[in-house]
């Protein structure tokens, strides 16, 4: 029956009209708040946070106290944030003292202390110190038993710092920890070095290769062959097929485990780099291609492709409904953006932290409230990365194969 003309709107046409109106509104205001955070995400704004975090960082590694409190509350989610906010402060401080000299010696002098207090702890505790409680629940497939995770990020550390500076105290360790993941390597049948027992993640398995590639330009050693063989059987067994992308995860023997990670990839792909400069860029297009996004000058990046329903776990943080936004895989992409030169994509990331992870200013410098230690320190590397993988180098040519043997 036709309605009287001048009868109510019935509910649904109300709804329909309170749903056109949001999304017009919408539309209007995103792109206005998106100009609220332009002078926090442009390249001054990035240099300001930059220092203002490292003025943070320096401050917390200063304060015994205030460290021990946030190392705890990390530690009490995940063992893991602890270890590596130490890798990722250092890398950030290497940067940054090659591309400020007037702050090298402070910022080595934290280096080194960051570099023994981990030792004294590995050597206290094992390092199972640093890792997840499920690293009990199996036994490792090689015969070291030694975690990948643990020993790839110490050595890239170490090979940074005399990347920097050299330092007699750092050279007999780092000689022994770079000799310990080559033959662990060489003994993969693919390659690679397990985290857990029969776990091997490509994040920590990259970091491992980029800390043998820095390990060489300072040592003069070579393990190009063993790059070139790595990358080469990366592309044959560990990429997804449905996205090309490099899985997260695997067992020992290849098999798949995980699909693509957003909190995993851009920093392999950054860390590739230093290994196979074609073969890095062409994850991080399809990486952008397949997680990131953008909308109204704000961005980030979901942590699974669509062809991959993964679920949200401690390295992805919470995935925000709708939009499929993760931390994990965000704080990640801006490591990816910047190291690959991405400029739109890395103004719009940081246009969603300015909003997103609520900013605290105070005198010691800037931390984020929805951020941790170890989310910092990303943040902190992202904005200072370059510098040391320019003094690390191209990768020279890839060794000729000999009769295709692995």
């Amino acid at each position: 029956m036709d309605r009287p003309p001048d009868a109510p709107p019935s509910r649904l046409a109300r709804a329909s009209r309170a749903a056109l109106c949001l999304a017009v509104a919408t539309l209007l205001w995103v792109p206005a708040v998106h100009l609220l955070f332009e002078g926090d995400a442009g390249p001054e704004g990035r240099a300001r946070t930059r220092r203002a975090l490292l003025d943070a960082q320096l401050a917390l590694a200063d304060d015994d106290d205030a460290r021990a409190r946030a190392l705890a509350r990390m530690r009490a989610a995940n063992a893991e944030w602890d270890f590596m906010g130490r890798t990722f402060l250092s890398l950030a401080l290497a940067n940054h003292a090659l591309d400020a000299p007037e702050d090298r010696a402070r910022a080595l002098a934290v280096i080194d202390a960051l570099l023994e207090e981990t030792l004294r702890l590995e050597a206290a505790h094992g390092q199972a110190h640093f890792l997840m409680p499920y690293v009990h629940a199996g036994t490792f497939r090689d015969a070291s038993g030694r975690s990948v995770f643990v020993d790839g990020e110490l050595a890239l550390v170490m090979a940074a710092r005399q990347r920097v500076e050299p330092s007699e105290r750092w050279r007999a360790p780092l000689a022994e920890r770079v000799a310990r993941i080559a033959a662990q390597l060489e003994r993969g049948p693919v390659l690679s070095a397990e985290s857990y027992p029969d776990e091997c993640w490509t994040f920590c398995n990259t970091i491992a290769l980029a800390a043998l590639r820095t390990s060489d330009a300072v040592t003069g050693d070579d393990h190009g062959r063993l790059l070139a063989r790595w990358v080469e059987t990366a592309r044959a067994e560990l990429v997804d097929p449905a996205t090309g992308l490099l899985v997260s995860s695997y067992r020992h023997d290849g098999t798949h485990l995980d699909g693509p990670e957003g909190s995993s990839i851009f920093l392999a792909a950054h860390m590739l780099e230093l290994i196979d400069p074609a073969f890095a860029r062409e994850q991080y297009a399809l990486a952008r291609a397949h997680l990131g996004v953008s909308f109204a000058g704000f961005g980030w990046a979901r942590e699974w492709p669509a062809s991959w329903a993964g679920p949200a776990d401690v390295d992805s943080g919470p995935i925000v409904p709708l939009v499929g936004a993760s931390a994990g895989a965000s704080g990640m992409a801006l490591v990816g953006a910047a190291a690959f030169g991405d400029a739109r994509w890395q103004t719009a990331l940081h246009a969603s932290l300015a909003l997103a992870a609520f900013p605290v200013r105070d005198g010691r410098g800037l931390r984020y409230a929805a951020s941790n230690q170890v989310g910092d320190a990303v943040l902190l590397y992202a904005l200072a990365l370059g510098p040391l993988w320019r003094r690390v180098g191209p990768p020279p040519p890839a060794p000729v194969a000999m009769g295709g043997a692995r």
